[in-house]
């Protein structure tokens, strides 16, 4: 059976409705099972640490591909579409990140400094403290770009090549690679595996990310071309670099991370964003929304 149509009904109803902010997410749950066997099964010389993150990502990937399968089974058992895509939503970020986002630009733009950096500070891992307004801004829309790919094109693609198992398969591995793919000395080597397998399970919805801005802004294909490999992932500079060229602005370059400067790469070229760029990038977020939304339906009419 195809997935496009349960998919579309899915982007549409997330979109609407989001997820209810009273309920606990699924994402925590996962989290906690990542933190708590990170601490038992991170010990020892590297190569048990290596195959501990890899019995880890094991763990997950099977876990919710099982999960998603025996949902689709009691489904097909009477539960029908609605639930398939009820549940699935929960996969999805559109809704949670536009408001998010959205949370940034209401007071940047009515020069309130202090909250807007409290409001980033939710979304993004750099250093806020000291952002001044361009540094919000290029903070949430390199977050929002890369978000795009992250929280709504990469689980839409896996769901659409296979269903529940697939998109919660996906969600997983992003999960694991927010919590421990970061190269700090004591998850260098556990993490090493879901930073692995995240890029490979985001590349091709990288590119389309990128694509769908480019489309959605009616530019930034040369400076998404040119700047995207620029980026230390092999993925994030693909919807960035999108963005940048689509805005006119630059993105990337310093920032801090617990007190520690560091130097990215300068993505895009021009001023560093304000608070009305950020206002444009949402609207870019919007159609490139709307345009994948298009793309969905296409498949299923097709179908």
């Amino acid at each position: 059976m195809s997935h496009a149509l349960p998919l579309f009904a899915m982007l549409i109803a997330e979109a609407a409705f989001g997820y209810p902010r009273r309920w606990r997410h699924p994402v925590v749950a996962v989290g906690a099972l990542i933190d708590g066997v990170e601490r038992r099964w991170n010990r020892g010389d590297a190569v048990r640490q290596r195959l501990g993150g890899v019995a880890l990502l094991a763990l997950l990937v099977g876990l919710a591909a099982l999960a998603g399968g025996a949902i689709e089974r009691l489904a097909g058992q009477g539960w029908g579409l609605v639930a398939v895509v009820a549940i699935g939503t929960t996969g999805l970020a559109q809704r949670s990140l536009h408001d998010h986002v959205a949370a940034v630009l209401g007071p940047l733009a009515h020069g309130d400094l202090p909250a807007a950096r409290r409001a980033v500070a939710m979304i993004v891992g750099r250093d806020t403290k000291s952002l001044d307004e361009r540094g919000v801004a290029v903070a949430a829309i390199e977050s929002l770009a890369e978000s795009f790919c992250d929280g709504v094109v990469a689980p839409a693609c896996w769901f659409l090549v296979a269903g529940l198992p697939g998109l919660f398969a996906a969600k997983a591995i992003n999960t694991a690679d927010s919590m421990i793919g970061h190269r700090t000395p004591r998850l260098v080597r556990f993490g090493w595996a879901a930073a692995r397998a995240d890029d490979l399970v985001n590349w091709l919805p990288a590119r389309l990310s990128g694509l769908l801005v480019c489309l959605a802004g009616g530019g930034g294909w040369a400076t998404m071309l040119r700047d995207a490999r620029r980026h230390a992932s092999p993925n994030g500079g693909w919807p960035e670099a999108a963005m940048a060229g689509a805005l006119g602005r630059r993105l990337g370059g310093a920032i801090c991370y617990d007190g520690e400067p560091a130097q990215r790469a300068v993505l895009g070229a021009g001023p560093l964003p304000a608070a009305d760029d950020l206002a444009r990038a949402l609207r870019i977020y919007r159609i490139a929304c709307l345009l994948l939304w298009i793309l969905v339906g296409a498949l299923a009419w097709a179908r």
